[in-house]
């Protein structure tokens, strides 16, 4: 992907709000969890060899990198260094000092733990379509057999708000729109700053990330995982990477479940109060011809506890290219990757169900393509 220079042009025109995947309709689990506890239904059974807990190696998390935003938006070399290192090695890191307010942060989690203590019925109010991903219910399921993830999700389109689809924003609680909002505007800002920085490590001025992507969207996921009698049984997300930029989490800051692949093992990503957790999406492997990769992550769940994230999705415009660009291509990193619209590579990701990063290998030039 070569390198010109000049404005990007965003068209004013009215656009139609983008549908993203269908999905299957499946039961509700926190539902499920409520009328039978003790019981785990076999559709979400899990072999030993997918939990793969030969491979868990918590020891790790302790070198998980985190990373200080204030200094990293200010320029400062040491943690444009750090993020280097962090990017190439792990693909996730923690972010402190990212200037959000923590009782912004903890208002998020007090409705929305309000919106998933509700009945059924309401709840159900916000549904997803069967064309679509937003809404109330569950993401990546294409087959009647598939085993189910021990997760349901609440799914807004946030950024640009023009693209908003209101139906899906909840009613009650009467706070939650308005909490969403906060939040996700302070996401918002940190997000692009962050772009702005892997600008900065691509060797590229700082505003050239961001104008490739011709707009910046931005997505929340919430996801709810239940307790669960047998978590050695259950997957709470299925291993995948993510076809983002980048994506920014919050996560409880009592509960551990996001776990990360790291040199073959699996990590977890314990979490420190009021940080957020960034990994690096599929569109930064693309972009980068490999230099720093999206690493595949999952969520598990435990017995005592419900855990809940707040998964925040940066991502380009249907329209933007996507390609390495030409100075990471040379005789010693031969092109990896073919040119694809992000809109093309996005609904092949959400159209399948998740199975690690099977979505960038189908896009490697020796792969066979999309």
């Amino acid at each position: 992907m070569s390198l010109n220079g000049g404005d990007v042009v965003v068209s004013t025109q009215m656009e139609e709000a983008p549908t993203f995947a269908p999905c299957l309709p499946v039961p509700n689990i926190q539902e499920t969890v409520r009328k039978n506890p003790l019981k785990v239904p076999e559709r979400y059974v899990r072999s030993e060899e997918e939990i793969e807990k030969v491979l868990y190696m918590p020891h790790f998390s302790s070198q998980v990198p985190v990373i200080d935003f204030g200094l990293l938006s200010h320029g400062n070399k040491n943690e444009l260094l750090k993020l280097d290192i962090a990017c190439k090695e792990w693909g996730f890191f923690q972010i402190v000092n990212h200037g959000m307010e923590i009782d912004l942060m903890q208002r998020l989690k007090d409705v929305v733990a309000e919106f998933f203590d509700l009945s059924i019925e309401e709840k159900d109010k916000y549904a997803m379509p069967p064309d679509d991903i937003q809404g109330y219910g569950h993401t990546s399921v294409v087959s009647e057999k598939q085993i189910l993830d021990w997760c349901d999700q609440l799914i807004l389109l946030v950024y640009p708000t023009r693209f908003r689809k209101p139906q899906f924003w909840p009613e009650t609680p009467e706070k939650l729109k308005d909490t969403i909002e906060a939040y996700s505007s302070e996401i918002k800002r940190v997000g692009e700053e962050l772009i702005n920085s892997l600008s900065l490590i691509f060797g590229l001025e700082e505003h050239v990330l961001l104008g490739l992507h011709k707009e910046v969207l931005q997505g929340l996921r919430v996801n709810y995982y239940p307790p669960c009698n047998t978590p050695e049984q259950v997957i709470g997300l299925t291993l995948h990477s993510d076809a983002s930029t980048v994506t920014i989490v919050m996560q409880d800051d009592d509960v551990t479940g996001l776990e990360v692949r790291y040199k073959g093992n699996w990590v977890p990503i314990n979490p420190i109060p009021n940080a957020l957790v960034v990994n690096l999406g599929d569109v930064i492997e693309v972009l980068s011809n490999g230099k720093y990769k999206s690493v595949e992550h999952r969520a598990m769940t435990n017995k005592n506890k419900r855990r809940t994230s707040f998964v925040s999705f940066l991502f380009p415009r249907d329209d933007a290219e996507l390609g390495p660009f030409d100075h990471m291509i040379d005789d010693q990193n031969p092109k990896m990757y073919k040119e694809i619209t992000y809109g093309e590579y996005l609904r092949h990701t959400l159209n399948r169900k998740l199975e690690g990063k099977t979505q960038t290998d189908a896009t490697k030039i020796k792969e066979c393509g999309i």
